[in-house]
């Protein structure tokens, strides 16, 4: 399955942009393990953070910024067969488990539970 992680990446950061690097390792945590499992992982900054370099990149929070990021995760829950959502707060991460349960895609709130990770 390709499976979107979703969880905090600018939430609670103050912009900072190493606070934003470490929240993304948190968000990277996981993937091996889907990995392993037969999964594909998917974050949706690993998508956003190049087409807003390509596109000029700009202020945090900025009109490009917008432009680019949520909508990139929504696109790709489009292909995704599941959402793995990782604690924390985050608006973002929120609104990809509303879509993804509009849409009948299974999200999980831990990575034990998505099928074939060993515990």
């Amino acid at each position: 399955m390709l499976i979107l992680i979703a969880g905090p990446y600018r939430s609670g950061t103050g912009d900072d942009p190493a606070k934003m690097a470490a929240n993304l390792k948190v968000l990277e945590a996981p993937s091996y393990s889907l990995f392993k499992a037969g999964h594909t992982p998917m974050i949706g900054e690993w998508v956003a953070l190049p087409v807003f370099d390509a596109a000029g990149g700009g202020p945090i929070g900025g009109e490009l910024y917008d432009e680019v990021f949520h909508p990139v995760a929504h696109r790709l829950l489009a292909l995704c067969d599941g959402v793995l959502r990782l604690p924390g707060a985050s608006k973002g991460a929120d609104n990809d488990v509303r879509i993804a349960n509009e849409r009948g895609i299974p999200v999980w709130y831990d990575l034990k539970d998505v099928p074939g990770v060993a515990a």
